[in-house]
């Protein structure tokens, strides 16, 4: 018998557990950043035009107590007129909207009407995020006193709040046939139900907030592919188009960067621009901006990508004429994402107050297109370790 013959075996027992708690320290190594990610929270700092914060199952009770209820920051006017809501992070992989709406949160004052103000509408999407993509977990903003960090989310709710998902995702009411990720999407689940999947009772909520309110106008702020066609605009429907096409001629005449108007279609169901004005009284609004992160033909998914819009793939593609926006080695940085998305929804705004004077809503201290791009997103947060305790929110 040969040395190597006469070794005894491990035995199989050992193996296992070796095996065993080699699997639980690679669980626990990957779980541990997850974990961390999901609980984080993003500071706001309420300032001085918010009024008080509520949750948006003041509306709808089937959401109180649930994980997926967000906050709703109401800023009301000392003169009585219009109201508008305001929602960023139905996807939570396109972050403009959420850094415009703070920008609102902690420097704008109201002075005529209401506005609420949703900055997270799908939470649970928020505190999800693609590691498979290789989708960084946070992005920093500089400020004057630091760096503001954010959790970086994705498209869809998690499964550990929506679960198990269906074969087929059926619209309700329509009963049209959607992917079955459809439906841990909030833009495809409008207009809701109270005792349906839980991204349903969201947009429900939403819904009752609008009907019970009587809101005028509601504004989705989203980011689009620059190889997407329905990107770089405002989608809005008929009973919306006029203040929309009114509003993109006077941004790019007055402002300088271009955007356009895309209709809603009327047989693509579910869609918040869609839904919203045909099961409320309220003008809805969809605002694209444009995020070379999210296109297929990019480089690694770093935070660069992510705030300055700068690949080489997608200029050498705009050399070609592939794209649908404007595209050279400046990119597509975050400030001009989310100053287009401020001064476009203040020109709805004003377009909508010219036409309805006695529900007019105005404001002051919102920084416009060119403020931001010259000052940058992280002039306009504010210190929550300096702020009254009382007014910082984790989101």
């Amino acid at each position: 018998m040969s040395p190597a013959e006469s070794k005894p075996m491990a035995h199989p027992a050992r193996v296992k557990i070796v095996l065993a708690v080699l699997a639980a320290a690679l669980t626990v190594a990957g779980g541990v950043p997850l974990f961390k990610h999901r609980h984080y929270g993003m500071p706001m700092v309420a300032g001085p035009g918010v009024t008080k914060v509520v949750k948006l199952s003041d509306w709808s009770p089937s959401l109180k107590g649930k994980f997926v209820d967000p906050d709703v920051f109401v800023m009301e006017g000392a003169e009585p007129g219009g109201k508008a809501v305001l929602m960023a992070n139905t996807h939570a992989n396109e972050p403009a909207g959420l850094l415009a709406l703070m920008i609102l949160i902690e420097n704008a004052v109201v002075e005529k009407g209401t506005l609420y103000i949703i900055p997270t509408i799908n939470i649970s999407a928020s505190r999800n995020t693609k590691p498979g993509d290789g989708y960084p977990l946070y992005y920093d903003i500089p400020t004057d006193w630091g760096q503001v960090r954010f959790r970086m989310g994705t498209r869809d709710a998690s499964p550990l709040e929506s679960w198990p998902d269906p074969d087929v995702y059926i619209h309700y009411p329509d009963k049209q046939l959607l992917s079955y990720l459809d439906v841990r999407n909030t833009n495809r689940t409008w207009p809701g139900r109270p005792n349906g999947p839980i991204m349903e009772q969201v947009t429900f909520a939403a819904m009752e907030l609008m009907r019970k309110e009587k809101i005028d106008v509601a504004f989705d702020f989203h980011g689009a592919e620059t190889m997407f066609p329905v990107t770089n605009c405002v989608v809005a429907p008929q009973k919306s188009a006029k203040i929309a096409t009114l509003a993109t001629m006077m941004v790019k005449a007055m402002e300088g960067f271009d955007s356009h108007v895309e209709p809603s279609p009327q047989n693509f169901r579910g869609l918040s621009h869609r839904e919203i004005g045909d099961f409320s009284e309220a003008m809805p609004f969809l605002l694209e901006a444009p995020i070379p992160f999210l296109d297929q033909p990019t480089g690694p998914k770093t935070v660069k990508l992510l705030l300055d819009g700068k690949d080489p793939f997608l200029l050498s593609l705009a050399g070609k004429k592939k794209l649908f926006v404007p595209y050279d080695e400046k990119g597509w940085p975050i400030a001009n994402r989310v100053g287009q998305h401020m001064s476009t929804a203040l020109e709805i705004l004003r377009q909508f107050s010219k036409k309805n004077a006695e529900r007019a809503i105005r404001l002051s201290g919102a920084p416009k297109y060119a403020d931001i791009v010259r000052d940058g997103v992280g002039k306009y947060y504010h210190d929550p370790a300096k702020a009254d305790p009382a007014k910082v929110r984790y989101e």
